[in-house]
């Protein structure tokens, strides 16, 4: 077969692949999954493509940072099958959880600033809470009564891991020192913020790992690289996309 699906130089899979920084193989396995439109034969069966199928690496190519392999394949299958609503749609689905993902930044960033530094709390009253503990340390009575909580709200967010108090070794009451009131808050907040206590874990397993909230600001800054990049590889995806798309009409 010529000049297939678009009038052109006609290709090899070492010229596509060339052109790419990829291998045959790896032009294969694209067309194989539905990535490239179906190569055309020469009559001893070789394959031989166009600027067609260099317009369908490129988008891909374009599209795997901004979406990922998997989804940027099933959106270049759908394109190639005619389907370009149903391409449409996985794409808003990636833009959807960039901005939910954007979401989550700004909603951990506020928890973290909500943060003030803690002090050692007057003792309340009730059990648990008219000892004084020792230096740096409260009770769950009075750490309830800041965050406006109930002491059995503490103890579940414990047995969720989100706090670990230690026992008073004489009244084996719960003592919860700083690093423990700074999780308790940032627990607090991040519920506030709609979050299970299931995504909350991680996030505080990570503050504790860092030693406290400073070291996160590399953190979060890093998380807003990524996402910025994201965004700019959603723009050159987009761009690749819609070039094939017109050279398929």
């Amino acid at each position: 077969m010529g000049r297939n699906l678009q009038t052109g130089e006609r290709l090899r899979p070492v010229d596509l692949a060339r052109g790419h920084g990829l291998s045959t193989q790896a032009v294969r396995n694209y067309e194989e999954a539905g990535v490239l439109p179906a190569a055309g034969r020469t009559p001893h069966g070789y394959r031989t493509y166009t600027s067609l199928h260099a317009g369908a690496l490129r988008a891909f190519l374009a599209l795997v940072p901004a979406h990922g392999h998997q989804r940027a394949t099933s959106i270049m299958r759908a394109v190639n099958r005619g389907a370009v609503d149903e391409a449409f749609r996985l794409i808003d689905e990636s833009h959807a959880q960039l901005l939910d993902d954007r979401r989550t930044l700004r909603a951990v960033e506020s928890a973290l600033r909500d943060l003030e530094p803690t002090t050692a709390p007057e003792p309340g009253a009730g059990p648990e809470s008219t000892a004084v503990p020792g230096r740096g340390g409260t009770f769950i009575g009075p750490l309830a009564g800041r965050l406006g909580l109930r002491p059995a709200t503490l103890r579940k967010w414990e047995h969720a891991g989100l706090v670990r108090p230690r026992r008073d070794p004489r009244t084996g009451y719960r003592v919860y020192d700083e690093a423990d009131v700074r999780d308790a808050r940032l627990a607090h907040q991040l519920r506030r913020g709609g979050y299970l206590l299931e995504q909350i874990a991680p996030l505080i397993d990570q503050v504790r790992a860092a030693g406290g909230l400073e070291p996160l600001e590399a953190a979060l800054s890093d998380w807003h690289s990524r996402l910025s990049d994201r965004g700019r590889a959603m723009l050159t995806g987009a761009a690749a996309l819609e070039a094939y798309l017109r050279e398929r009409a």
